[in-house]
């Protein structure tokens, strides 16, 4: 075993005892054990997604950690997502500041004409598999430029893209708790500093959770949630206050939410039929798929000839959109839901109803509601202190990383940082 091994093999040990000792943080072998000095002062940047925060939480229940978090930063009005509005898609365009049309992540389910092959956000094999995503996340580009980089989850950072993941990172586990992920990354800025990454990306998905059980407008269940989540995050700012270092701390999320009754619900067998196309899924959009020997048209008329509480649109008409689509995994048709509707399946929609549940909520819809938009917060040495800006789109959170980070952004991203810059000190 060399030296440069026997150092290699000695830092992961002591990350794997740091963390719990029952979870596996996995790494690339390339772990850069000494930064170039010239690296070690640059600012910190902690990316924090709180999946399915809807804009309106922290104002509706005041959460006196995330309350305060906001007073001293900037905030937008609301961060707008992609369409569609799901966790995926939008996590990713926030990661690389690229549409999902050219990203390629295009929604939590999808098929890949060419791979002859679906996507899914449960298929594992899947999401850790570079290929499926293009454009490069912000981990990506952070250590293209020789910074360290970390990740307690974020939509694609289990994967190799480009062949390159960060430098720490751990798989994606739902079962560990928000204080376990809060003392990995506070024990990582405890790492020296040739060591410590400067690029942290973190997940929760408390809100999401709740707005899915519940509803986004059950204000209990919603501030129980909240309350409990402003607890662990107070404890994640009172951290980093106390390592003294010069921390950056953005907070997005991907989604909004929007109540749906059960009675609204629209078993997607009723537009199934394999012997013509193939359906995908996503409840507040389907994808359709013509089988190679079926007519389009034909199948397009029949759709709509079955139109009830949800339109059928040629792909590129798809109103939704907010620029004309031209992937070919969209599927040649969309099937869209009216607002307050959402397709499920015939045993989904039973087992609500034995449990005696009357309203959940979902997302998905139509950008240009509010109830889809969610939220972006930041704070520290690189944020005015105290300003509310207008709604902004998640794409322009890329390039203000790359601006916090000091690192080039790249030229096909769809973000401009000229949108998002009222954010800095100097501007």
């Amino acid at each position: 075993m060399t030296y440069k091994t026997q150092r290699i093999y000695i830092l992961s040990i002591i990350v794997l005892l740091s963390f719990n000792c029952t979870k596996k943080i996995a790494s690339n072998t390339d772990v850069k054990i000494n930064q170039p000095e010239v690296l070690i002062d640059k600012p910190y940047l902690i990316l924090i997604s709180l999946d399915g925060f809807r804009w309106d939480y922290v104002k509706r229940f005041q959460p006196p950690h995330l309350s305060k978090f906001v007073e001293e930063g900037v905030q937008a009005e609301s961060l707008i997502p992609c369409f569609p509005s799901k966790t995926f898609p939008n996590h990713y365009s926030i990661a690389t500041g690229m549409y999902p049309d050219n990203h390629e992540l295009l929604d939590n389910s999808f098929f890949d004409t060419e791979r002859n092959a679906l996507y899914r956000i449960s298929d594992r094999s899947k999401v850790k598999d570079g290929s499926w995503y293009g454009g490069t996340p912000i981990w990506v580009q952070a250590k293209k430029t020789g910074l360290t980089t970390a990740s307690f989850f974020f939509v694609g950072s289990e994967a190799d893209i480009q062949g390159i993941q960060p430098d720490y990172f751990i798989d994606y586990d739902g079962s560990i708790k928000n204080k376990d992920r809060i003392d990995q990354v506070l024990e990582w800025l405890e790492m020296p500093a040739n060591k410590r990454p400067q690029l942290i990306t973190m997940y929760f998905s408390d809100m999401d959770d709740a707005g899915h059980s519940f509803g986004p407008n059950d204000d209990k269940k919603i501030s129980e949630a909240l309350i409990r989540l402003d607890a662990d995050l107070g404890i994640l700012f009172s951290g980093i206050k106390k390592t003294g270092l010069p921390i950056n701390v953005m907070i997005v999320s991907d989604h909004g939410m929007l109540d749906i009754p059960i009675d609204q619900y629209i078993p997607i067998e009723k537009i199934e039929n394999d012997d013509l196309y193939r359906v995908v899924n996503n409840g507040a959009i389907v994808h359709i798929y013509p089988k190679t020997d079926a007519n389009m048209e034909d199948i397009y008329n029949r759709l709509k000839s079955m139109e009830n509480h949800f339109s059928v649109f040629r792909t590129k008409e798809t109103p939704q959109f907010e620029n004309t689509p031209h992937h070919k995994n969209w599927g040649a048709i969309q099937v869209i839901p009216d607002k307050g509707w959402y397709f499920t399946s015939q045993r989904y929609i039973g087992l609500k109803k034995s449990a005696g549940k009357k309203i959940s909520g979902e997302h998905g819809f139509d950008i240009n509601l509010k109830e889809m938009h969610g939220v972006f917060y930041a704070n520290g040495p690189a944020f005015k202190k105290n300003i509310v800006g207008p709604s902004v789109k998640n794409i322009h959170i890329y390039p203000a990383m790359c601006k916090v980070l000091g690192i080039d952004v790249p030229a096909e991203i769809d973000g401009d940082v000229k949108l998002i810059e009222y954010i800095f000190k100097g501007h």
